[in-house]
């Protein structure tokens, strides 16, 4: 298993591209049985990221599990392909095919600190603690 973020996915195939590596680490990600990928269309994806992200896809398809987690709805998952709507059409095609979908609703758990009542705990403006 592998979790990943797409991001630090596709920097790790962009550096194993620039030093010659790129299929060897591209076939690590396709023989991993289950990948998870985090954050799916956080970041618009551009070339060569968007055919990267394809073709990995495309190799894992029916061969091995991946989980795509993501902040946007399945229908805006093609806004991820700006530059190439029928690439991110045949990319979402392959991860619909056969997909459990699992909706989470509700509050996000990164809530905010309370910010605190005693004002010794409290920075000013100026960045320096308020004298007593």
């Amino acid at each position: 298993m592998l979790f990943i973020t797409q991001t630090d996915l596709l920097k790790k195939l962009h550096a194993a591209r620039a030093t010659g590596l790129y299929e060897r680490k591209f076939q690590q990600f396709v023989r991993v049985p289950l990948l998870i990928v985090d954050d799916f269309a956080l970041k618009p994806l551009h070339p060569p990221h968007d055919e990267d992200f394809h073709d990995l896809i495309a190799a894992r398809y029916e061969r091995a599990a991946s989980v795509l987690t993501s902040n946007l709805d399945f229908s805006e998952w093609g806004d991820a392909f700006p530059d190439n709507r029928i690439l991110g059409a045949a990319t979402l095609d392959r991860l619909r095919h056969g997909a459990y979908r699992v909706v989470i609703e509700g509050d996000s758990f990164r809530k905010p600190k309370p910010m605190p009542e005693n004002s010794e705990n409290t920075v000013a403006k100026s960045g320096k603690k308020p004298h007593s």
